[in-house]
């Protein structure tokens, strides 16, 4: 009988044991996806942030080609005649 006791004692103990570290692996987890979640969120601006310097780049390359810089002239070109292009479907579709 003596024996069944400690059995009982040394399960009770064990299943003590996992419940702590179950706690401790979803407090863990909480944490980590906190943090994921943060990252995330510092990604879309990172994102933001990079798109908006590329546009300010493209802007001022296109503002030093029409300032007369030979090095982007042809890129220049190519640009205003989307800008006319997309220019022309708008009033297409304006007129319709």
């Amino acid at each position: 009988m003596g024996e069944l006791v400690e059995i009982v004692d040394s399960l009770e103990n064990k299943v003590s044991k996992l419940l702590h570290k179950l706690e401790v692996l979803h407090q863990s987890n909480t944490k980590l996806k906190e943090e994921l979640n943060a990252a995330k969120e510092q990604q879309q601006v990172n994102d933001k942030t990079l798109t908006e310097w590329e546009d300010k780049y493209n802007s001022l390359k296109m503002a030093s080609t029409m300032l007369g810089s030979n090095s982007n002239k042809t890129e220049a070109k190519l640009k205003i005649n989307t800008l006319i292009r997309e220019l022309d479907s708008c009033i297409a579709q304006l007129a319709e």
